[in-house]
């Protein structure tokens, strides 16, 4: 029972977090869907997950340091997209085909957050994440070496070719120098 006279019994009324560095890149995330890392503030991040600033800096000590945690996640998404697509089209080359279209989707859908993570220097940058470890880049070169096998071309050059497809086709359409859709994606990455 609640003694409504003493301020030691009262339920608290501030909002706590089980893991608070997750929610705030979960909010970072969520902030990235409407502006561009550049615009976005640590302050932002605390208000929107709601904390004091000061209890960001627990977890991530400057923005950079939020930037490449909301990166990291954000490659670890499309890593997690492109393996679904992959799976959903059977595997193999149709699979392989999957995953560039899954590139470009993401890409459409995250505007911001993809920029961070392939137009910043962000990833590689950081000490603690390499992304060539991430599932995305996992995918693309075991695709890379079954379709190198397939056609005698080497896989790094086929790697590069299909990575640089599916980017430059991300890039224009982010750039808003190409109108591509869901149909065009399909048809140019088959």
């Amino acid at each position: 029972m609640i003694d409504e006279t003493d301020p030691d019994s009262a339920p608290k009324r501030g909002y706590h977090h089980g893991d608070l560095r997750s929610a705030l890149v979960c909010e970072g995330l969520r902030l990235l869907a409407a502006q561009d890392a550049d615009t976005l503030s640590l302050r932002e991040v605390a208000r929107a997950a709601g904390v004091s600033a000061t209890s960001v800096y627990r977890h991530f000590p400057d923005k950079t340091a939020l930037l490449t945690a909301l990166a990291a996640q954000g490659l670890a998404q499309l890593g997690a997209e492109q393996t679904a697509a992959a799976e959903a089209a059977g595997g193999g080359e149709a699979g392989f085909l999957a995953t560039g279209r899954a590139y470009v989707r993401f890409a459409r859908a995250n505007p911001a957050l993809f920029r961070l993570i392939f137009a910043t220097p962000i990833l590689s940058a950081a000490q603690d994440m390499d992304p060539a470890e991430s599932d995305a880049n996992r995918i693309l070169q075991a695709n890379a070496v079954d379709a190198a096998a397939r056609d005698g071309t080497e896989a790094r050059v086929h790697a590069l070719r299909s990575w640089g497809l599916v980017h430059g086709i991300a890039m224009l359409a982010l750039d808003g120098q190409i109108e591509i859709d869901d149909a065009m994606i399909d048809a140019v990455i088959a």
